[in-house]
């Protein structure tokens, strides 16, 4: 398996530990993130247009200080999934996504026509955190969610990808199961527990392994038996009940058979 992100610090978060913990269960996943701090759609069209040389490779969750344009990227390698995401600053705009999103993912498949394409959804701002003030539409991180998940799935059906990556509803889940800490700095993923969800989100989407007796403890930061056991049930939790898009684990080897004959 072979997935890139084309994102910014939120998916540098979500691949942190996803090839390590691949590995660590027997799989082998070749992870690399485009890494732009902050990057929106709409600037990635524009490195897109002008193929610009101004990302960071980021490759099995390390720097590699390598710089890349997108299309570099793309030609790489034969991708088997390669997601897009929204700034999260953005991602509660719907008239943010377009008309970029629909630019880069027919550039997506211009370079990479047998990849799949996946949304990766962000998530909200901590709770009581000045960022999330800022939004003064909301009073709380689940109505910030709730426009999230809303315009994720409308950025999905616009340019029919391949089904979405519930990273946002599973970090909420977690905080609703109890863990006291998700993210490090009100915005970002924790380096123990938040980025252990991410990676277990894009692992679970895109292998479908159980994840229920997961042992994989190469983190940045310590993680408890606890907290290893709320983010497990919370990511099980989002997935059993996302069954509304048309990419799932159980039908991803078929689907790249079929796209690869």
């Amino acid at each position: 398996m072979k997935v890139l992100s084309i994102g910014n610090s939120f998916s540098q978060d979500a691949h942190r530990y996803l090839h390590e913990l691949a590995k660590h269960n027997g799989e082998q996943l070749k992870s690399v993130n485009l890494y732009i701090g902050g990057c929106s759609l709409r600037t990635h069209y524009i490195n897109m247009l002008e193929d610009k040389p101004s990302y960071v490779f980021e490759f099995n969750g390390q720097n590699t200080g390598l710089l890349v344009s997108i299309k570099q990227a793309l030609i790489s390698d034969e991708w088997d999934v390669v997601t897009l995401q929204q700034a999260s600053i953005h991602s509660v705009k719907y008239d943010s996504f377009s008309p970029y999103i629909e630019a880069l993912a027919d550039y997506v498949r211009k370079y990479c026509p047998h990849a799949k394409i996946l949304i990766h959804q962000t998530w909200a701002y901590e709770d009581g955190s000045e960022r999330l003030a800022n939004f003064q539409e909301f009073e709380n991180a689940k109505q910030m969610l709730s426009v999230i998940v809303e315009n994720y799935e409308k950025a999905c059906k616009l340019i029919n990808a391949d089904g979405i990556i519930p990273c946002g509803e599973a970090m909420m889940k977690a905080l609703d199961l109890g863990i006291e800490k998700i993210h490090r700095d009100t915005l970002h993923a924790s380096l123990g527990a938040g980025r252990y969800l991410l990676a277990l989100c894009f692992y679970k989407k895109l292998l479908g392994k159980d994840i229920t007796v997961d042992t994989f403890d190469m983190f940045d930061e310590p993680l408890s038996e606890t907290e290893r056991k709320v983010v497990i049930n919370a990511v099980n939790a989002v997935f059993a009940d996302a069954k509304k898009d048309k990419f799932t684990w159980k039908n991803l080897g078929n689907l790249l058979k079929t796209s690869k004959s």
